[in-house]
């Protein structure tokens, strides 16, 4: 199925590992330009380097997401070196547990507050366009209790506000969507490391999930890179499961 991506100029905040990464790959194989920044910069030249290697183009800067000058640097650079944005994809967080004042405003700055500001810069930017796509990656932690207060409230947060966004846009043409993983496995990512050093955490969240399985960042990237294509385009305001029925909840 040809998704109707190619040429498509996309934005991923937090696109260096795992979930943003796979995603650009993904787009880049449609072939859409990409943006992608993070705040370390060898896996950041990496993924831009493999995105070159796509035949599209790849803009990469180093970037604390939780800082908004950075954060307007980094989508004013993307833009100018794109030609335009039509897809914003949310991706970044903090992974920020602790129930303490530190652990809160990490998550608030990264996860919730980089999402509402990349947003809020580039919606004039696609109105201009006649339209486009934004998904904000969000989590099943966000749709039930039992996971951490900051990173659960946070991920509430957003899909709030993507259906917010969604509502008020679309006489813009503009689509706003969530996606909401279950636990997903990657080289490097937190149930990776789980599984080497704690596993009987690692079996513990395995065994929640009918499949028996983590998900991967592909099947993730999968999900995202459709919703933003012209073959979605009259998906809006979804908040999308991709856990393999880990979340048990009728809504």
């Amino acid at each position: 199925m040809d998704l109707g991506l190619k040429g498509k100029c996309a934005i991923i905040v937090g696109g260096s590992k795992g979930l943003g990464k796979a995603t650009a790959l993904q787009l880049a194989e449609e072939g859409a330009h990409l943006a992608i920044c993070a705040r370390g910069e060898a896996a950041l030249r990496a993924t831009e380097t493999e995105l070159r290697q796509k035949g599209v183009k790849a803009f990469a800067q180093v970037c604390d997401v939780g800082k908004p000058a950075e954060l307007n640097a980094f989508l004013e650079a993307a833009r100018a070196a794109l030609g335009g944005v039509d897809i914003l994809i949310n991706n970044a967080s903090a992974f920020s547990f602790p129930d303490d004042e530190a652990g809160w405003a990490a998550s608030i700055n990264v996860d919730l507050l980089a999402a509402v500001r990349a947003s809020r810069t580039v919606i004039p930017w696609m109105t201009e366009r006649g339209g486009g796509s934004i998904v904000h990656m969000s989590s099943i932690a966000g749709r039930e209790g039992g996971f951490p207060p900051s990173y659960a409230a946070v991920k509430a947060a957003l899909i709030s506000h993507s259906k917010t966004l969604a509502v008020s846009l679309a006489p813009k043409r503009i689509r706003v969507n969530v996606v909401a993983p279950g636990a997903i496995e990657w080289d490097g990512g937190l149930w990776a490391k789980a599984k080497r050093e704690n596993r009987p955490f690692y079996d513990m969240a395995v065994g929640r999930i009918p499949w028996g399985r983590m998900g991967t960042a592909e099947e993730v990237a999968s999900v995202v890179t459709f919703l933003v294509s012209p073959r979605a385009s009259w998906i809006a305001g979804a908040c999308v499961p991709v856990d393999g029925a880990e979340y048990k909840g009728n809504l």
